[in-house]
């Protein structure tokens, strides 16, 4: 099916733009909304995310077999990147009923290791800091707060400090997920643990 849609060799920037925007639609139509991101490369091209086997449209869209490989072969990266998480999220979260200084200490453990692998996955290339964001909205919203909360919180924690092309300082992963934390509970997280 997917080869069926590849524009033709000499296709221009819009139509393989095209061709990617309508495969995410087919994919989610028919796996769920979580296949949206197969897409989302590593480097200038991709966004900032972490699949390798697709490029940028203007890159991976060519003979139509081989670029429905490339699609096959991203979505099923984007699904083991999902599997990974999901796994980290609930190896993270905080335990149910933790006081307020476990919880922050919880938060602030999350959140740093969280930061780091995003940016071991994306070689913190152009953009990667958008997926950082994403997958910490995407963790807090998996302990149970609301996505607005969630946004906002990542928001204030992240404040912009994040760059394109630059690997952030330990000490700037520790102070966004310890902000993220006192954000959260208004308690400073112990590093005594």
């Amino acid at each position: 099916m997917i080869a069926l849609m590849v524009p033709p060799d000499d296709a221009g920037w819009e139509e393989k733009h095209r061709f990617t925007s309508e495969v995410t639609a087919l994919l989610a139509a028919r796996y769920g909304r979580w296949a949206c991101g197969w897409h989302w490369a590593v480097g200038e091209g991709g966004g900032g995310g972490v699949v390798t086997h697709w490029c940028c449209d203007s890159h991976s869209v060519g003979r139509p077999e081989a670029t429905a490989a490339k699609v096959v072969a991203s979505l099923l990266e984007w699904r083991d990147w999902l599997e990974d998480l999901a796994a980290r999220f609930v190896q993270l979260a905080p335990p149910a009923g933790a006081n307020a200084e476990d919880r922050s200490w919880h938060l602030e453990r999350a959140a740093t290791r969280l930061v780091t692998v995003v940016v071991d996955r994306t070689g913190a290339e152009c953009g990667w800091y958008g997926l950082c964001h994403t997958v910490l909205k995407w963790f807090l919203s998996s302990t149970g707060m609301g996505a607005e909360d969630a946004k906002n919180a990542v928001d204030t924690a992240i404040g912009g400090q994040f760059k394109s092309w630059t690997v952030p300082s330990r000490t700037l992963i520790d102070t966004v997920g310890e902000d993220l934390a006192v954000e959260l509970t208004g308690v400073q997280p112990y590093r005594e643990r």
